[in-house]
């Protein structure tokens, strides 16, 4: 299948984000992001513009994870939460409408926030499977990630493939092969488990 992703991104992640468009751009895969400010309080709003707007015609989001992408960035200088665009933009590729159906979500980890990421295994005690510690919180991403990451376990508690909407690779697996993983993410759509997705109600500190 033929995609167009948006690109939800912080600015000190601009040069990756450039990278990305171009690998894009050259496997004829279309790419849109926010490049202007919407002025406005109204999130209903907001959102439905940048769906309107940027991701009406959207497959796929991809959510660049970097230094600068937790839920942990807290507050600006007049109080309004740091995240507040990347919020916006995964809560509107979340968002289910009649004209505008929900994206897949991949989430793409920069590589200087890899071992953040990532910290081995081990074996589980009750059921002896080897678990990979992926560490998908408030220190690494914003709650409309995480909670839709980590979305139904399975009787020991752990989360496999078939109880995560989001998909998560590594910056450079990525770029070796972006059409993999962008389609891993929209076959999701397709999953069970896209009927549990949730992006009302979470709140975040600041909110608005």
């Amino acid at each position: 299948m033929s995609h167009r992703v948006f690109i939800s991104f912080k600015k000190e992640d601009l040069s990756y984000k450039n990278k990305i468009v171009a690998k894009l751009e050259e496997k004829g895969i279309q790419v849109n992001h926010l490049d202007e400010e919407i002025r406005s309080e109204d999130i209903d709003y907001v959102m439905q513009q940048i769906r309107d707007k940027w991701q009406g015609s959207t497959t796929v989001t991809i959510f660049l994870i970097g230094t600068h992408s937790s839920e942990n960035e807290g507050l600006d200088y007049y109080g309004r939460n740091h995240q507040s665009f990347i919020i916006r933009e995964l809560r509107s590729a979340l968002s289910d409408r009649e004209g505008n159906p929900r994206d897949g979500i991949l989430g793409v980890i920069l590589p200087e926030m890899e071992q953040k990421v990532f910290g081995g295994s081990y074996i589980c005690k009750h059921c002896q499977q080897t678990i990979s510690i992926v560490r998908i919180d408030d220190s690494t991403v914003i709650r409309e990630f995480s909670k839709n990451y980590y979305l139904r376990s399975d009787d020991c508690g752990h989360f496999e493939e078939d109880g995560r909407f989001c998909v998560l690779c590594r910056y450079n697996e990525f770029m070796q092969d972006p059409e993999k993983f962008i389609n891993q993410a929209y076959e999701k759509l397709g999953k069970p488990i896209a009927k549990y997705v949730t992006y009302k109600g979470i709140k975040h500190e600041g909110d608005y």
